[in-house]
């Protein structure tokens, strides 16, 4: 069985590490100190991805975790109470996904405790998943001998199995107005954020359908308050399980803000980036049936899910890698109200530690 105080102390300490995306040295360090702790040998790329290879029988397993979390992630302070971890309230906790990486740690450790015959596994800790899952494209999946996998890296219940999950194409908008002084001469200037609200408001944004996201998440613009603004930037993304809608969708965020700055005389550059392909793993899979047969014998009845957020696995899919992403039992990701139960922490290492079993 996994050691519950060994991994709770695992994770705590994990989110106790700065870990921003694109800044994961530290973190990255940590973790791999904690592999080769265990007798294994770690290759670590440019850009911090990590691999571990462990010995074992038949044809590796892939175990799959990301080690960054979404701001604020600076200076986590976990508390422990009622068997639930939560940050102190002014920043994200990191459960997603450093309780997927203790869970695996702790699940791996339990195993090789063991000393019994176990399966081989290939372990990938990733970067940058949270801005486009950077890390796992730009991972070397030739190196993998894996064919298969599990990647923890989801919310809710425990006993979650996401089989399908959307494209996303991301959007970088720069409109260019005019500036003038807005006092004195306010009708010379082409105000850019009046052009950004107007398109903002002319576009569907939010849930399209359901099988479809759009939003945009990050505005700059703007000097003073006597300018009027001649420049302003903003970042955003759509998403969809069909390429057709997301193609209409950006089409229409596209048009709207053609359409704003054509009536205000201004301009607009406009930047798109798909990240990453939809993917559907059918129930009948040999992972997936494998997975499922080990949430059953624990207890859990599985439950097949199509996520509407992308992970590492969008990226293994498109590499013909059949690999399934699994519930770790976090709650209210992206926010400074996430918590993880302790129970659901061992729920997970118990499940790595199952699959590793021969």
């Amino acid at each position: 069985m996994v050691n519950t105080e060994r991994l709770l102390a695992t994770f705590l300490d994990l989110v106790q590490i700065d870990n921003p995306s694109g800044g994961e040295g530290p973190i990255a360090a940590h973790i791999r100190g904690l592999l080769e702790g265990m007798g294994l040998e770690v290759a670590e790329d440019a850009l911090h991805n990590l691999l571990a290879r462990v010995p074992g029988e038949g044809q590796p397993l892939l175990l799959n975790a990301h080690m960054d979390s979404v701001a604020p992630c600076h200076g986590v302070r976990p508390l422990v109470a009622d068997g639930v971890v939560r940050s102190s309230g002014d920043t994200v906790l990191g459960a997603d996904d450093l309780a997927g990486v203790a869970a695996i740690v702790e699940g791996l450790r339990a195993t090789l405790e063991q000393g019994q015959p176990h399966r081989a596994a290939e372990i990938v800790f990733t970067v940058q998943e949270e801005v486009g899952l950077r890390g796992a494209a730009q991972f070397d999946t030739g190196a993998l001998a894996a064919r298969e996998g599990v990647t923890l890296d989801s919310g809710g219940d425990f006993g979650g199995i996401t089989v399908g999950a959307p494209s996303q194409d991301s959007l970088y908008v720069l409109v260019q107005g005019r500036a003038s002084h807005a006092g004195v001469a306010p009708e010379r200037g082409v105000n850019a954020i009046v052009v950004a609200a107007e398109a903002l408001a002319g576009m569907p944004l939010g849930r399209i359908d359901d099988e479809t996201t759009a939003n945009f998440g990050i505005i700059k613009g703007g000097a003073a308050t006597n300018i009027v603004p001649d420049r302003v930037e903003l970042w955003g993304e759509a998403r969809s399980h069909d390429q057709e809608k997301l193609v209409a969708q950006v089409q229409a965020m596209v048009a709207a803000f053609e359409e704003a700055a054509r009536a205000r005389g201004a301009s607009v550059k406009i930047e798109i980036e798909h990240k990453y392909d939809a993917y559907r793993l059918a129930l009948d899979l040999p992972i997936v049936q494998r997975v499922m047969a080990k949430l059953r014998a624990m207890g859990h009845e599985p439950n097949p899910q199509i996520s509407g957020g992308g992970s590492d696995v969008n990226i293994f899919a498109q590499r013909n890698l059949q690999v399934v992403n699994v519930s770790v039992g976090y709650r209210e990701i992206h926010s400074t109200g996430e918590s993880i139960a302790v129970a659901d922490l061992e729920r997970a290492a118990e499940l790595v530690r199952r699959l590793l079993a021969a």
